[in-house]
C-alpha cells in the first residue's frame, strides 16, 4: 500500500481507491486547496504572451 502526505496538512494519506480525496485526507483539505488555487496563490510556470509588436509580420 502507497502512503502519501496530504498536500494540505501532510498527514499521512493511505492512497487507495477507498479513499475519495486522495491525495488529499479530507473534503476540508480538498477544498482550501481549491481556494487557494482560486486565489491565485498557485501558478504554473510559463512564457508571457507575446505583444502583438514582437510578432514577426508574414508581409513581404
Amino acid at each position: 500500500m502507497t502512503v502519501v502526505a496530504c498536500p494540505t496538512c501532510s498527514k499521512k494519506v493511505e492512497w487507495t481507491e477507498a479513499n475519495k480525496f486522495r491525495p488529499f485526507c479530507s473534503e476540508r483539505c480538498k477544498q482550501i486547496d481549491l481556494g487557494a488555487w482560486a486565489e491565485e496563490k498557485y501558478a504554473i510556470p510559463g512564457a508571457a504572451p507575446l505583444d502583438s509588436q514582437d510578432e514577426p509580420s508574414n508581409d513581404r
